[in-house]
């Protein structure tokens, strides 16, 4: 596992390719959260940068304040960290409806420059998109609000706090037990491949289990003022994020 200290401790039930939030009395209340996704697809497993492990959102230690977080390249060893960067090539983005039609109206553009300890990182925003949607997306021509090199954390004058670099992953989850229950993924023959059997039968072994320590993913940490992100006085926000070349 990395040395570094977590910035921030993300609960899973709030992981997501797209989380719907209301922002409520300086409050994050979620509406819809889709589940935690790892190397799915042939894609991403030849190209691991572009891989979105994770999206959260959730409220910031000062009141008001909201944290938007997007991982990528999943499961890090400590060998394998020190030598992993972002993806020069790809542009990292937050995006932000306001409005409620699930289009977005505002993005943070998060570009790196370079690679290894070297490396450094700008961030756009929030502007409005200059291409709506996941694809055929263009860097802003607006001033970045903030650069810096990369493992360091950065702020703007507008009140956010930016980090990027790599983090420890915790992912609680009894995965023996799931493979059991789902029929698609239990084992045809061996241990798992029966049901557990009483007290253990209809529940996930207590304490949890992360299934994922000793590695590590590349984190893009923001937080700013909520106030940032909404419009017309209307304090719910869509928010999500992608990855693409």
């Amino acid at each position: 596992m990395s040395n570094r200290t977590p910035l921030f401790t993300p609960p899973r039930a709030l992981a997501a390719a797209l989380v719907v939030a209301g922002l409520v009395a300086g409050g994050l209340i979620t509406r819809r959260a889709i589940a935690s996704d790892h190397q799915d697809s042939p894609d991403v497993e030849l190209n691991p940068a572009s891989d979105m492990t994770d999206f959260y959102a959730f409220p910031g230690v000062t009141a008001g304040n909201i944290v938007l977080v997007m991982d990528s390249w999943a499961f890090l060893t400590p060998a394998q960290t020190p030598s992993v960067s972002f993806d020069p090539n790809l542009l990292y983005q937050f995006k932000v409806d306001n409005t409620g039609d699930a289009v977005e109206d505002l993005v943070f553009q998060v570009t790196f420059q370079g690679t290894g300890a070297n490396q450094t990182v700008q961030v756009r925003g929030p502007v409005a998109p200059p291409v709506v949607g996941a694809m055929q997306n263009t860097v802003s021509k607006s001033q970045p609000i903030i650069s810096g090199a990369v493992n360091k954390v950065l702020t703007s004058s507008s009140g956010i706090q930016f980090f990027a670099g790599p983090r420890s992953d915790p992912f609680f989850i009894d995965l023996e037990q799931f493979f059991r229950i789902l029929p698609d993924r239990k084992p045809v023959t061996g241990p798992l491949s029966q049901l557990p059997v009483a007290p253990s039968a209809t529940g996930f072994r207590n304490p949890g289990v992360d299934y994922v320590a000793g590695h590590n993913v590349l984190s893009i940490v923001m937080e700013m003022p909520a106030t940032l992100l909404t419009a017309g006085g209307n304090a719910k926000i869509g928010l999500w994020g992608t990855i693409s070349r």
